[in-house]
């Protein structure tokens, strides 16, 4: 008997299961800063947006498309996890669940589920609550001081706002990169603290789920594209979703290419859209719009761009 899958067909003892188990493991640090600084406004949005995800799955493959639930491999829990850590941590319940069924009904179920879905799923319930409801979406707890608080936490501006607003600012002048670095700043759940975004991709390193191309190529091209420019290089690379981006969304396995070359061809563009929406598009921030636009380009980049055939030999003219 023969197992008819998608491709690409890799003969491997790592299951889909343990690939998203050791993603979860990597983005603990992440969930343990959230939950430290934000409390518990970021447990009810990291609990309604994993349940929402799970739910919305279940719901589909039991009712509409009539196959067994595939709850059980952890996938709806990440794309969860993931939404709720793009997310603010005053956001209400019910937006976030709203955004767990777009990103799963939507982003994912709608292509087929699990390895046919063309954007990241997370980011398509991102993005869709950030059109849907801005000022939601952008209104940004501060941290330390929202620990007991929900909806009625204290908020304030990121720090990619006020240097979109006022370059010239107090908050941009008196910017602290360490305080950053260990998450004292306001932003989305899971964006703030690169320590423990950090230590996520060390993780992930060191068990091969992922390879330095995407990340690293991102990285590097908005510290070159911030320096060329004259912009504050630590403020764009610590700042926003810019590094939780380039470690966690960006490198999702479906929604990027398949080659090394391709990898960082995709991760340099990335990078580049990400600077121009900060410069001079209508948001402070791009990452998730350069991601999901690339997402876009991924089987173009696939086609074209191909790691050499096994037993391939080049020819000269």
């Amino acid at each position: 008997m023969l197992t008819l899958s998608l491709s690409p067909h890799i003969h491997t003892s790592l299951t889909v299961r343990r690939c998203m188990g050791h993603v979860i493991i990597a983005l603990l640090p992440a969930v343990a800063f959230s939950l430290f600084y934000f409390g518990i406004g970021a447990l009810i949005v990291i609990v309604s947006a994993i349940i929402g995800c799970v739910a919305t799955e279940w719901l589909i493959d039991k009712y509409m498309l009539g196959r067994k639930p595939s709850i059980g491999n952890l996938s709806a829990v990440l794309t969860g996890l993931l939404l709720a850590l793009n997310l603010p941590s005053n956001l209400p319940v019910w937006t976030v669940l709203v955004g767990s069924i777009v990103a799963i009904g939507i982003g994912k179920m709608a292509f087929g589920g699990l390895g046919c879905n063309t954007f990241n799923p997370a980011l398509v319930g991102r993005v869709f609550l950030l059109l849907s409801f801005p000022v939601l979406m952008t209104t940004w707890p501060l941290p330390e001081v929202n620990r007991l608080t929900y909806l009625d936490a204290t908020t304030g501006p990121t720090i990619l706002g006020a240097l979109k607003m006022d370059p010239q600012g107090d908050m941009v002048a008196n910017f602290d990169m360490m305080n950053k670095a260990l998450g004292m700043s306001g932003g989305s759940i899971g964006e703030i603290g690169a320590i423990a975004i950090l230590l996520g991709l060390v993780y992930l390193l060191c068990v091969r789920i992922i390879s330095w191309h995407i990340p690293v190529s991102i990285i590097a091209t908005v510290a070159v594209f911030a320096w060329a420019c004259g912009a504050p290089v630590g403020i764009e690379l610590l700042s926003g979703g810019l590094l939780f981006g380039a470690v966690f969304m960006a490198t999702d396995y479906v929604t990027s290419p398949m080659s090394h070359r391709g990898m960082l061809l995709y991760g340099v563009l990335i990078g580049a859209i990400t600077f121009i929406i900060r410069q001079w598009g209508a948001y402070p921030e791009g990452m998730s719009f350069a991601i999901l636009i690339m997402n876009g380009f991924t089987p173009l980049i696939n086609r074209y761009i191909k790691p050499r055939k096994f037993g391939e030999r080049s020819v000269k003219a």
